[in-house]
């Protein structure tokens, strides 16, 4: 039981070439994995909320107050 037999060093092998072998393959991975989840994030949002109206007109500015005149008694 204490050693490896050519069946576990040929599945060893492979792990190994699968994780350490080629240019990126975890990261493009890893890249692809993370895609997804926002997709489906995105997804998911897109039910609950119904969107939002786009503003036609920028809003306008408030008028400046004009100074009250003095009442002299």
């Amino acid at each position: 039981m204490g050693t490896l037999s050519p069946w576990h060093l040929l599945i060893l092998g492979v792990l190994l070439l699968l994780v350490f072998g080629g240019r990126g393959k975890i990261s493009g991975i890893m890249g692809d994995t993370a895609k997804g989840i926002k997709a489906f994030r995105d997804g998911l949002k897109g039910e609950d909320e119904a969107p939002k109206p786009a503003a036609t007109t920028p809003a306008q500015p408030l008028p400046a107050e004009t100074p009250k005149e003095e009442v002299k008694s």
